[in-house]
C-alpha cells in the first residue's frame, strides 16, 4: 500500500497541542495515518492502514459527520463528537477521520501553543513513511526555535537521508522484539531494529529505546539485556522505556490473549538497564 501524500504532504490522524510523554518537556505531538508494521498489540491500530472508503463507517456515525463521495469518505469535522464509533467499526484498522496536511498546515494548527511549547513529535501510524512532510515540518520546527522529534518504529535506513537526520533533535526508537520474534509481534519480516538503535546512538540522536512488555509474546528479559549490552558502550545518556502491555485500544483478538506484566518483572527489566548504566523509565 503506498502510504505517502503529494509533494511534502502526509494524512495526520490527529494533532495534540500539549503532550508531556512524547519527548523532553511540554510538546506539540503530530499522529500521522499509515504503519508498515502490524504489530499484535498495537494499542492503536485505526492508524494503521488508510481508508478505503468501504462506507461501513457512514451509516453508523450518530452525528452524521461522515459521507461518500467519488470514492472517498469525507469527514466534516465540525460536526463530529468524538464518539469513535467509526474506528471502532472500521474491519481494516483505518480511520476516516484523516486530513492530508502539509508542514505549513500544521504550523498553523499548533500556532496558540507555540509559546508554551519546548518542541514538535512526530509520532504515528509510522512517521517515517513521509520524509519530505517530516524535512519541511523539521526546517519551520528550526524556524520557530523548537526541537524536533521522531517516534519511529526504526524501518527507515536514516544513513541514506543526512538532512532528515540532521534535523532531528531526539529520535524515540522502538524495539519491539529479538529478531526471532520480529515477525510474530510486527508481521515484519527480518526484523532487526538493533543495527538502527546503535546508528542513531553513535549519531547521538537516539534519545529513547521504547519496549511493549507483554509476558509469553517474547522474552523482555533477554530482550532488555541484548539492547543495552548494544547500546551502553557507544551512548549510556540513552533512557528506555519499559512499557507494560494494556488491554486498553488494542484490537479484541490480541486482547484475548496477551497479558500485562506483574510489577516484578518490571522491575526486574528496570535493573537490567540500571546494570548497563542506563535509565529506565517504567511506565
Amino acid at each position: 500500500m503506498n502510504h505517502k501524500g503529494p509533494d511534502s504532504s502526509a494524512p495526520v490522524n490527529r494533532i495534540l497541542r500539549s503532550s508531556i510523554v512524547d519527548g523532553p518537556g511540554n510538546r506539540a505531538v503530530v499522529f500521522v495515518q499509515g504503519c508498515n508494521f502490524n504489530c499484535v498489540y498495537c494499542h492503536n491500530p485505526e492508524t494503521i492502514a488508510l481508508c478505503s472508503a468501504c462506507g461501513i463507517c457512514v451509516s453508523r456515525c450518530p452525528a452524521g459527520a461522515l459521507s461518500a463521495y467519488n470514492d472517498k469518505i469525507i469527514w466534516e469535522q465540525k460536526k463530529c463528537v468524538l464518539c469513535d464509533e467509526c474506528i471502532k467499526i472500521c474491519p481494516h484498522s483505518s480511520s476516516p477521520r484523516v486530513r492530508v496536511m502539509n508542514a505549513h498546515d500544521v504550523i498553523a494548527e499548533i500556532a496558540p501553543s507555540l509559546p508554551f511549547i519546548r518542541g514538535i513529535t512526530v509520532s504515528g501510524g509510522e512517521c517515517t513513511l513521509y520524509p519530505n512532510f517530516l524535512q519541511e515540518l523539521g526546517k519551520l520546527a528550526k524556524e520557530n526555535k523548537k526541537t524536533f522529534f521522531l517516534d519511529t518504529n526504526g524501518n527507515y535506513d536514516f544513513s541514506a537521508n543526512p538532512e532528515l537526520l540532521s534535523l532531528c533533535d531526539g529520535i524515540m526508537l522502538d524495539i519491539k522484539a529479538s529478531p526471532a520474534d520480529g515477525e510474530k509481534v510486527t508481521g515484519q519480516r527480518d526484523y532487526n531494529m538493533f543495527g538502527t538503535a546503535e546508528f542513531l546512538a553513535g549519531a547521538g540522536k537516539l534519545y529513547e529505546i521504547r519496549t511493549v512488555v507483554s509476558p509469553g509474546l517474547f522474552d523482555a528479559a533477554a530482550l532488555v539485556d541484548e539492547t543495552c549490552r548494544r547500546i551502553a558502550p557507544i551512548n549510556k545518556s540513552v533512557q528506555y522505556k519499559l512499557i507494560r502491555y494494556r488491554p486498553n485500544g488494542v484490537r479484541p483478538s490480541a486482547a484475548s490473549v496477551l497479558a500485562a506484566p506483574e510489577d516484578l518483572l518490571m522491575e526486574k527489566l528496570a535493573a537490567i538497564c540500571g546494570g548497563y548504566g542506563i535509565k529506565a523509565v517504567v511506565v
